[in-house]
């Protein structure tokens, strides 16, 4: 059964006891419902964390349930094991989708001014919480503290976007050709939606999904990154005191080993109308076969490979801002995140020197809880790899390192922030996504070069510029092939706002009023004889 140590990593709080909640599953066929689960123990220690947030087992129709084996989960700054977790496989996963199906024929017909209501209370527990969430996040994913509070509010955000967004779906009325006929438009949820999210945002990639489900009408079968499945469990235990039913929202963690037949279990499962994937491009093709044999929904925000170009007329103090904002926010862990900088002859040796100046003297890698770190560990020592091969390559082939190019000190899983220059569009870094903090810096001479260079790639996720020319920032936002542009800003994300990407960077968008429609069908009603 799955158990939860303490928090060994260095300034890590330690965990109280769990308290029980006492919320029943309903029966329903197909749901795999054993008996109670015994309560988890957690090590108390000064400025632990509510032992109800602390949850390792599966989250069931309202229940919480074990699984037959538990995965460790690693402290990525010390290695240290966290605590293990239900590793759930075919079988609990096809139950929670029962469970979900079940609950779906209900909660279909729960106002939309209840829905919103109960996505309210869960927004409000989890502001009410922000300080313990952050907590989870920084011990699991290893990101400062300052940025997994960041997430959180983040996070809630999309629940009260979406909790106002529930009482604005609305429908249509179309003028009829015949005088004996009335045409209306009416939109309806889809069903379940299967839900797999990323762990370098282990809360904001769940709400941003589940809120625009739940407001639409949608129940949903979360599958949280196996790296950080504390987060998923937490918000699943803050659904549960928000009052959302027993099946509308189930999260079932599982193993790296367990994960393809899990995500093929949800992805071929008949009761099943929906999948939302956050995650690599590969990994986002195989859903897709998976999901085809049953043409299902899909919705996909796949992998990056943002360009950041900085134009002769840029600000070269406010582009270097930008690009650190950019580059090193989560350790260049975010599918956002710049991964080539493109910066135009006449302004390049200034901007490199700026650039190298900031990173040396505004980046501090540390454990997330220490309140100096600006930087702290990559997931896990395959990541770091991925990073050393890149920087590796780049040097065999003629790049300079201006600062950074190697393992830090600190542990396994640390890298320093790394600045590099003569880069030419034969290395891997120019060709592919790092998602670590690499940032190398490529010359160009004109403006259709720029483009021609940030659009050479098979994906086309975010797109990030600087220039004061009207007219120039006019025809390169228009022809940038990506499906978020950032001009003279380098962070764009915004619960307001639409995410997603072009080319093999996804299908569909997130947040922002067209979110919810990813969870809508549209059905045409024609009333004749009148």
């Amino acid at each position: 059964m799955a158990t939860c140590l303490r928090l060994r990593s260095c300034g890590a709080p330690r965990l109280r006891p769990a308290l029980p909640r006492g919320r029943g599953l309903r029966p329903h066929a197909g749901c795999w419902a054993p008996g109670p689960a015994p309560l988890r123990a957690y090590a108390p220690g000064p400025g632990g964390l509510p032992a109800a947030l602390l949850r390792t087992d599966s989250f069931v129709g309202g229940r919480w349930l074990p699984a037959a084996a538990a995965f460790p989960v690693l402290d990525p700054a010390s290695g240290a094991e966290l605590g293990r977790v239900a590793d759930c496989g075919a079988p609990e996963a096809r139950a929670a989708v029962s469970a979900a199906y079940d609950a779906f024929r209900s909660w279909r017909d729960v106002s939309a001014k209840e829905r919103s209501s109960l996505l309210r209370k869960w927004y409000n527990l989890m502001i009410q919480h922000k300080d313990d969430l952050a907590k989870i996040i920084t011990a699991e994913s290893g990101k400062p503290l300052k940025e997994s509070e960041g997430e959180i509010l983040y996070s809630a955000l999309f629940l009260e976007w979406f909790s106002e967004e529930a009482r604005r779906v609305y429908g249509d009325i179309i003028s009829s050709p015949a005088k004996d006929r009335r045409v209306l438009v009416l939109k309806q949820p889809l069903g379940v939606a299967a839900v797999i999210t990323p762990w370098n945002f282990p809360s904001a990639m769940i709400t941003r999904k589940v809120g625009a489900a739940l407001a639409a009408g949608c129940t949903v079968v979360v599958k949280p990154a196996e790296d950080t499945p504390f987060s998923a469990l937490a918000l699943a235990e803050l659904s549960d005191q928000a009052g959302i039913p027993p099946g509308v929202c189930n999260v079932v963690p599982c193993s790296r080993n367990n994960a393809r037949v899990v995500g093929e279990a949800l992805c071929t499962d008949p009761l099943v109308s929906k999948i939302s994937f956050t995650g690599s491009t590969a990994t986002g093709k195989v859903l897709l076969r998976l999901a085809a044999d049953s043409v299902k929904r899909v919705s996909m925000e796949l992998g990056g490979h943002a360009p950041f170009i900085v134009f002769d007329s840029a600000d070269v103090d406010q582009a270097v801002a930008g690009a650190m904002a950019s580059k090193f926010r989560n350790a260049g862990q975010t599918c956002v995140c710049s991964n080539r900088f493109l910066v135009q002859r006449g302004i390049h040796d200034s901007f490199v020197k700026k650039f190298a100046e900031a990173i040396k003297t505004s980046l501090r890698l540390g454990n997330g809880f220490e309140a100096s770190t600006t930087q702290g560990p990559l997931i896990n020592e395959k990541a770091v790899e991925k990073v050393e091969k890149h920087v590796s390559d780049a040097v065999s082939k003629g790049a300079t390192i201006v600062t950074g190019g190697k393992r830090h000190q600190l542990g396994k899983n640390f890298f320093e922030p790394t600045l590099l220059s003569n880069v030419t569009r034969d290395m891997l870094c120019l060709r592919e996504e790092t998602f670590g903090p690499l940032a190398p810096v490529i010359k160009f001479d004109t403006e259709e070069e720029a483009v021609e260079i940030a659009n050479a790639t098979d994906v086309g996720l975010a797109g990030y510029f600087y220039s004061q020319d009207p007219a120039q920032i006019w025809r390169v936002a228009e022809r940038l092939e990506v499906g978020m542009v950032g001009v003279n800003e380098g962070l764009l994300s915004s619960v307001e706002c639409p995410f997603g990407g072009v080319k093999q960077s996804g299908l569909g968008r997130e947040g922002s009023k067209y979110g919810i429609d990813e969870y809508l069908e549209i059905k045409y009603v024609c009333f004749g004889g009148l």
